[in-house]
């Protein structure tokens, strides 16, 4: 299975705060199958214990070790905001949810890591027009 489909894919997020952006993020891998409700709860013990804000507007919220039993299997939420989330002080305009099964978080927060740290891709997640263009750009998560 993928971890990113496009219904995992908002192009406008609702959330104002950096707790609902979270818990919005939450919703999204919820309603995946990826894991049950309770999984919110590790992501903002997650957020008060270290900021997930990873620069370049982009923040990747993600559960403690203790939340690992709630993951069912490993997913991506991803929310675009048309207007800044202050994250503890930084601009944040992608929130990336994820839930790695078995420590299969790593080898999707490189991938992420990696298109991030490009400008150029960044301005291109920014301009995406729908959930496709948003796949094409980050390619290789879900391989």
């Amino acid at each position: 299975m993928a971890v990113l489909e496009p219904s995992q894919i908002r192009l406008s997020g609702t959330a104002r705060t950096k707790e609902d952006a979270i818990a919005e993020a939450a919703a999204i891998l919820v309603a995946a199958g990826a894991v049950t409700g309770e999984y919110l709860d590790f992501m903002l013990q997650r957020e008060e214990t270290v900021s997930t804000y990873m620069g370049n507007f982009l923040a990747i919220p993600h559960g403690t070790n203790e939340g690992k039993d709630t993951i069912l299997e490993s997913a991506l939420s991803f929310v675009r905001y048309d207007d800044a989330l202050d994250w503890g002080g930084e601009e944040v305009r992608f929130v990336v949810g994820i839930a790695g099964k078995e420590g299969g978080h790593m080898e999707i927060l490189t991938k992420i890591a990696i298109v991030f740290s490009d400008d150029d891709e960044v301005a291109k997640l920014l301009a995406a027009g729908t959930p496709d263009e948003i796949l094409e750009i980050l390619g290789d998560v879900n391989e």
